[in-house]
């Protein structure tokens, strides 16, 4: 048995003149069910609600003002469901619509509580339909796509592996549509291969320009999504979900569109939700030889590399830790407030060189 999570996007529910959402959702719905039926679960994760909504109401343009968004969403939400629920019934599967904000993920108790929901729904024979909560979730709870959101998903269950179905053909190493040289990218084989395609691509606005008007994701975000899920161990594959065949050929093993494989030492679960799944309240800035033992010894971080603080955070509250030149190093877990440690500092007390104010446990590096 594996468990698969497929992530589908707004320009592909929307559907077109020749292909309506229902029969975009009725296809999906057949070949998610043909897979079930040979022993997998499936989790899907979906876009839409916003999108179904304009169409209900007949809007040309997606709204920009959060409170109409939200209003949107939640019409849009009801028949979204209600179309997963409809055909799915015609192969006799039970579904439940999970809505999930950043708050839901962003204590490791929540985090492993929405694992537990997802892996009991999926132990009763159900298929989660997993959805960013769009109709309450002000711009610091949402994630702002569901490419990301699929990932920590992904990294909830244990994934074997995570489709992400867009409205491109696969990943090309400039926006195919300025660059007549575009060339396509069929397989990423690690993080390095992933963060020059990253770096190569995203900073010269080539591919980061490839954005959809009505989905609020693109390619940048699906790169993300991949370097999360990739890191955690999941295999990621990318294709375009305009050829209703394209997810039965997936399910069946073939190698189409582009396929991200997991790094060889994956970071874990936990530090995966650490790294991604919750925001820092604070920075840490640390010394040198702070640096040196975190990022190459595996150490924790100790009392007495610390230089200053940024913000206030309290223990057990997520911070960045930063080099002095304040350039990202490593994120974790404080065992002690802003206040504790500034205190410190500033009367020059004398610092316990084993005092920990991060494990290494609960730190990952950037």
């Amino acid at each position: 048995m594996e468990v698969w999570v497929v992530k589908i996007g707004t320009s592909i529910l929307r559907g077109s003149e020749k292909n309506s959402t229902k029969n975009v959702i009725k296809s999906f719905c057949e070949s998610i069910s043909n897979f079930i039926s040979k022993e997998n679960k499936v989790v899907i994760v979906t876009s839409g609600a916003v999108g179904l909504g304009c169409k209900k109401l007949l809007l040309k343009n997606r709204p920009n003002e959060l409170s109409h968004l939200q209003a949107i969403a939640a019409i849009g939400q009801v028949n979204l469901m209600t179309l997963y629920e409809k055909e799915m019934n015609k192969f006799k599967q039970n579904i439940a619509q999970i809505l999930i904000t950043k708050a839901d993920f962003n204590t490791r108790k929540s985090f492993e509580n929405a694992s537990k929901t997802l892996r009991k729904l999926i132990d009763l024979n159900v298929i989660p339909i997993v959805n960013e909560n769009d109709t309450i979730a002000n711009e610091e709870l949402k994630y702002g796509d569901n490419d990301t959101l699929s990932a920590l998903v992904a990294l909830a269950i244990n994934a074997k592996k995570l489709i992400l179905l867009t409205d491109i053909n696969n990943l090309y190493s400039k926006d195919p549509k300025e660059n007549i040289d575009a060339t396509p990218i069929r397989e990423v084989h690690d993080d390095i291969q992933l963060n020059e395609i990253k770096s190569s691509n995203i900073n010269s606005n080539n591919i980061g320009a490839l954005k959809r008007g009505w989905g609020t994701g693109g390619i940048t975000t699906k790169l993300i999504a991949a370097e999360i899920a990739t890191k955690g161990g999941v295999t990621v594959q990318l294709a375009d979900g305009r050829d209703n065949q394209n997810l039965k050929k997936i399910f069946n093993n073939e190698k189409i569109g582009t396929i991200f494989y997991p790094c060889d030492k994956p970071i874990g679960n936990k530090k995966s939700w650490l790294s991604h799944a919750i925001q820092s309240v604070g920075d840490i800035i640390v010394d040198d030889g702070a640096c040196f033992a975190i990022q190459n010894k595996g150490a924790s971080l100790l009392l007495v590399g610390i230089i200053n603080t940024i913000g206030n955070f309290s223990t057990n509250q997520p911070v960045r830790i930063l080099n002095k030149d304040e350039k990202q190093v490593a994120k974790g877990i404080t065992s002690m407030s802003s206040d504790s440690i500034n205190s410190i500092l500033r009367n020059k007390i004398k610092k316990s060189s084993s005092q920990i104010v991060v494990h290494r446990d609960v730190l990952v590096l950037s």
